[in-house]
């Protein structure tokens, strides 16, 4: 089965919101085995609306339209809809009391009169009564394709996918299901990681591979399959995930949903470790990864900022000349660690940028380690990008550093 997305909006053109809508739409259609081949993004332009929803229904079995259901003037997905079939509006008196009564719920003793046009419903088409906002779905089916318009805010537009289309889309194509398995690698750029790969992903079908680039998080392998059944589809990703485990080794430092701060936790824990933080041009990054993940407070027993030269030297008793410097990272991550009396200290100092510190150009970057009663260890990097940029590779880099020390523990 064939789908297309339509996104209503001129905020998305203008960047103004990101379009989490298809993103997630199209994760759900893909797990019962609804292909979606396009997106479209259209602004609250009545004619473009119609243009947009035909051709999607030119080359789908399956548009679903998100956006433009509301009470305000610019709100024009239903009248698109009704343009597009050829049909006169009809006012549904059920909507119209299904409204009244959502606003005097809301304590409000008056609707006004403009959202009496979201009980204004396409002649032939039917409703999905909304249960969380006062927006219906709309459902029409024209030469064999079925056209679904959904409300744009989120919470509203889950569930309606949830509680009526993903279940009458599973029943209209029974027997197909897609399984997805993504495995998260980090310390290799993305063609060294395709070359790496290259024989899996010429000869892959069922499951495909594909590489997703996430930036500053790493690079993804995901492995997508098609079978009649999840426990099918799951079986026919394990021997190809083997294969990538083996070739890939310790560059995959995680699953699916998985992040770096969660393996990191997850190792130390496992170890029954506790981590102390020091960090300088990160400014408290790390640590507000760390404690982003549950169960942080009982491996992560503190963290410092020391920003400034001085506060390294009074307060982690730094006696490197230079701040930006191996010997510094090194003393940075014994001091952190004696000072909360942790099993692991890591730090992380550098030159974030824009200009040069100490001589050393915009992105250079120290990292330490201290580990039990092993040398201490350093080492120096130069990051890519502009500030920020340097800041957060700084960050994911520390962690990585740290999953790949515990890694060699066990």
């Amino acid at each position: 089965m064939r789908a297309e997305i339509v996104a209503v909006g001129t905020e998305l053109l203008l960047g103004q919101i990101a379009n989490t809508n298809a993103r997630w739409m199209s994760e759900e259609l893909a797990a019962i085995g609804v292909d979606v081949f396009h997106h479209q993004v259209v602004g609250d332009n009545l004619e473009r609306i119609v243009e947009a929803i035909g051709m999607a229904a030119s080359r789908a079995d399956v548009v679903v339209v998100t956006g433009g259901l509301g009470p305000t003037q610019d709100d024009i997905t239903r009248d698109a809809l009704a343009r597009f079939l050829g049909v006169p509006m009809e006012r549904y008196p059920e909507i119209e009391d299904l409204l009244r009564e959502k606003f005097r719920a809301f304590g409000r003793r008056e609707m006004p009169e403009s959202n009496l046009r979201q009980a204004d419903v396409p002649v032939g088409a039917r409703t999905i009564v909304p249960q969380r906002g006062t927006a219906p779905g709309l459902v029409a089916e024209v030469d064999g394709t079925t056209i679904y318009a959904v409300p744009g805010v989120p919470e509203e537009m889950v569930e309606m996918m949830e509680g009526t289309i993903l279940p009458e889309l599973s029943a209209m194509s029974p027997g197909t299901v897609v399984r997805s398995k993504i495995l998260r690698a980090a310390g290799i750029g993305e063609s060294a990681l395709a070359e790496r790969v290259a024989d899996l992903f010429e000869a892959s079908t069922n499951p495909t591979i594909a590489f997703l680039a996430r930036g500053i998080e790493g690079l993804s392998v995901r492995l997508t399959a098609k079978a009649a059944t999840p426990e099918e589809a799951r079986a026919l990703i394990e021997p190809e995930e083997r294969k990538l485990r083996e070739t890939l080794g310790d560059l995959v430092f995680a699953v699916d949903d998985e992040t770096m701060e969660s393996v990191v936790l997850d190792l130390l824990r496992e170890r029954g470790l506790t981590l102390a933080v020091a960090e300088s041009l990160t400014g408290g990054l790390v640590a507000a990864r760390l404690v982003n993940a549950p169960g942080t407070s009982s491996v992560l027993r503190g963290a410092v900022v020391s920003y400034m030269t001085e506060v390294k030297r009074s307060l982690l008793g730094v006696r490197a000349e230079a701040v930006v410097s191996e010997e510094c990272a090194r003393e940075m991550a014994t001091a952190v660690r004696k000072l909360v009396d942790a099993d692991v200290g890591i730090s992380v100092t550098g030159v974030a940028g824009p200009e040069e510190q100490e001589g050393k150009p915009a992105g250079t970057v120290f990292f330490g380690l201290a580990v039990g009663d092993e040398p201490v260890e350093a080492m120096g990097t130069r990051l890519p990008g502009q500030r920020d940029q340097v800041r957060q590779f700084a960050t994911i880099s520390l962690l990585n550093l740290l999953r790949l020390k515990l890694l060699s523990l066990s």
